[in-house]
């Protein structure tokens, strides 16, 4: 059955090729339409967090933005699809690395780095973009797809771009096995965490949070500062990707510190443009009473 569904996926990328831009964001509008109106896809899960994160806004502020999270999530279904096909030259062209200088003070250095970022933005094809675009080796650490044909092949057309995808199930073998290379090792930081007792506490968007204490908890093992990737749509299909610098010195830092400091960044760049997050997931399903009890 999986390479049935394999199978029919590979004839859909290749459908999806050759449909220009323009055709595909008009179906995106529709994919929206359905999943809001028709579909109602998670919309209680998607509300509920819009009221809790902006109590200041009215009603019809929070379904403002909830269509526009919609589209947001219909356009990168559709742009993750169609990535598998992109050319390298149309990928530089619609999405741009601003300031790729600010990475190369430390691969001067050889030093390797952390890069954090969120469900935010396209970050699909940033994987894609920084592969093309920096100098350092990218490592992304992802969760594998449940079909394993689809999986490899997703492996294989990042590779080609210069990413190379490892699974969550091994980071830490993944840092030792690139210890001696110059890496710039990319975590999507923002779920919410499964071992709670690991997990980092903090007020994020409104709500007691439990963070995901991953990238706190590898650079300071082996030393690597971490820099903040912030993904920002120009207008549709278009991207611009900066650099910012969050913590030099992770050693020099307290516990939990440096994964405030990235939540406290993430909340920054959601409150400027909050339709940009994906509010489909379950953030705060996890209580600090129920992890207590």
């Amino acid at each position: 059955m999986q390479f049935i569904i394999y199978t029919f996926f590979l004839i859909s990328i290749n459908i999806i090729a050759i449909i220009p831009f323009w055709f595909l964001y008009g179906f995106s509008d529709f994919l929206a339409f359905l999943l809001y109106y028709v579909f109602k896809y998670r919309k209680e899960t998607i509300l509920t967090n819009l009221r809790n994160s902006f109590p200041e806004k009215s009603e019809k502020e929070i379904r403002s933005i909830a269509k526009k999270a919609y589209r947001n999530l219909s356009d990168i279904i559709i742009e993750s699809i169609k990535a598998f096909t992109i050319s390298n030259k149309r990928i530089c062209n619609r999405f741009k690395i601003i300031n790729p200088e600010l990475l190369d003070e430390y691969y001067s250095k050889n030093q390797s780095i952390i890069g954090v970022t969120g469900h935010y933005g396209n970050w699909e094809w940033g994987a894609l973009a920084g592969g093309l675009q920096i100098k350092h080796k990218g490592i992304a650490i992802y969760k594998p797809l449940s079909n394993k044909y689809i999986d490899k092949f997703l492996r294989r057309t990042r590779a080609a771009n210069g990413a190379t995808l490892e699974s969550i199930k091994s980071t830490s073998n993944t840092f030792e096995k690139h210890a001696h290379e110059t890496c710039i090792f990319m975590l999507v930081a923002d779920q919410s965490p499964t071992n709670m007792k690991e997990a980092v506490w903090t007020t994020f968007l409104n709500q007691e949070t439990a963070c995901l204490h991953g990238p706190e908890k590898y650079a300071k093992r082996f030393n690597y500062p971490i820099v903040f990737v912030n993904i920002q749509r120009i207008k549709r299909g278009y991207y611009e990707l900066r650099f910012s610098k969050l913590v030099d010195e992770p050693l020099k830092t307290s516990d939990g510190e440096i994964t405030k400091i990235y939540m406290s960044k993430l909340e920054e760049i959601i409150k400027a443009k909050p339709e940009n997050w994906l509010w489909s997931h379950r953030r705060w399903k996890r209580k600090r009473k129920q992890v207590k009890a």
